[in-house]
């Protein structure tokens, strides 16, 4: 059913609830020309919600639970619900009307695409199958947009204010480490020194001290498989303690623990566990491959353009920057007096490492014709005229900044939920609203 169409927009999911155009007239009054005249439930701030959308909402959740076959709750318990979700909703639609956060007719559409692809369709073709569905476009595209600003205004007021401290962040990623652990794949060898559940404490002492000097004898440089022929009473001591491909649910849990602390080819120190004192070696691995990118460091100058310097002079002025960085040789120092790019005049024009595609193609194509340290003629993007420097190119290893930026977005996101909370009902709090009767 369209009623309840998912879309996903951006990293923004939410519904959209849609409403037939015939479920609300029971609430509005005739007037004199017989057209049914609309009335006011509640005053908020300086607008309204209107009884006719207290109305349309209602339907639709009456009209769900009809569907589902649920039993309803109390009309007059829902109702209420309902207006006091839509205040809440206005009130956050007029915040975001003064900080001026507007949603552009290209963000919408983009938007819209997205639900009509969703739902096997085409942008053109989209109005029609809502229409079959009775739901009126252009009230549809204004509830998009609603919603679609209120996730911006709660991406301004409240998610860029959920703290997340370091050792909160150090401890989620332990805990992520420990999850994907799971899932990888060990080629292990194993030295099993045996403890017996009766053993005497002299017996303990004896098997650590025997499972120390194995350790250290492989540190010098013998070899694990023979060490665990020699020594071993793990099953597979006659195989050299190889215990072959496993994945990491099958191990036990100890094993996983000194296995993800070491590199191929590694032993560990010797571990206790009810059987006795162990040693691992890792001989292989299988994991999460690691996210290698392409970047680039660089640096420039930036000219805008205005009504009194146009592009011939802007160009021309680049010129004579770059003379004066050749003759001199301080890109750095003329950047931080001369680029109109704030954010990276400060820095002397460095833009630090940046991966491929996130410069605009018409800067990044300038950056590709270029050598290490060759300064750029002047050329013009969508943002103005510049010379950049190449300064370097690299193969990063990603994984571990990925890792982080996902486990931030991790924590970020259960602590959304009552964060949007505490933040309407405030909100709400200090709003000024007045409730309309009906009769």
């Amino acid at each position: 059913m369209l009623r309840y169409l998912q879309k996903l927009i951006g990293t923004i999911a939410f519904v959209a609830v849609l409403w037939p155009s015939h479920g609300f007239s029971q609430t509005r009054d005739l007037g004199g020309t017989g057209q049914f005249l609309d009335g006011i439930a509640a005053i908020v701030n300086d607008g309204v919600v209107l009884r006719s959308e207290v109305e349309i909402q209602l339907q639709v959740i009456l009209d769900n639970f009809a569907e589902q076959q649920e039993q309803l709750p109390p009309r007059d318990v829902i109702e209420t619900q309902v207006l006091e979700r839509l205040i809440i909703k206005q009130i956050q639609l007029q915040r975001a009307e003064r900080l001026g956060i507007r949603i552009p007719d290209e963000m919408l559409n983009s938007a819209i695409n997205n639900v009509a692809k969703n739902n096997n369709t085409t942008f053109a073709e989209f109005p029609q199958l809502l229409a079959d569905e009775g739901v009126n476009y252009e009230d549809y595209r204004q509830e998009l947009r609603e919603q679609i600003t209120i996730e911006q205004l709660r991406q301004r007021d409240v998610v860029s204010r959920i703290q997340i401290s370091p050792s909160e962040l150090e401890s989620f990623l332990v805990l992520q480490k420990n999850r994907d652990a799971l899932n990888f794949d060990y080629d292990l060898s194993h030295i099993l020194i045996p403890v017996s559940a009766s053993a005497s404490d002299s017996q303990i002492t004896s098997a650590k001290i025997l499972s120390t000097k194995i350790y250290e004898r492989i540190v010098k440089g013998e070899k694990f498989e023979t060490l665990a022929v020699e020594y071993s009473q793990g099953q597979q001591a006659l195989s050299g303690g190889k215990l072959g491909w496993l994945k990491g649910e099958q191990l036990p849990t100890s094993f996983i623990e000194a296995a993800s602390q070491l590199e191929k080819g590694e032993t560990c120190q010797p571990f206790r566990s009810s059987s006795g004192f162990h040693l691992i070696l890792l001989n292989d691995f299988k994991g999460q491959e690691p996210i290698l990118e392409e970047q680039i460091h660089v640096r420039h100058i930036l000219i805008k353009t205005n009504e009194i310097l146009d592009d011939d002079a802007a160009k021309e002025k680049l010129k004579t920057i770059r003379d004066q960085i050749t003759k001199d040789g301080d890109f750095g120092a003329i950047a931080a007096a001369t680029s109109e790019d704030t954010g990276s005049a400060q820095e002397g024009g460095d833009m630090g490492w940046t991966g491929l595609g996130f410069f605009v193609p018409e800067f990044e194509a300038v950056v590709n014709s270029l050598v290490e340290n060759e300064i750029s003629e002047p050329f013009k993007s969508r943002y103005g005229w510049h010379i950049v420097q190449l300064l370097g190119n690299r193969i990063y290893d990603n994984t571990e900044d990925i890792g982080r930026n996902k486990a931030i977005e991790s924590i970020r996101n259960s602590k959304l939920s009552d964060e949007i909370e505490l933040w309407a009902r405030q909100l709400r709090d200090e709003a000024f609203v007045e409730y309309l009767s009906y009769d």
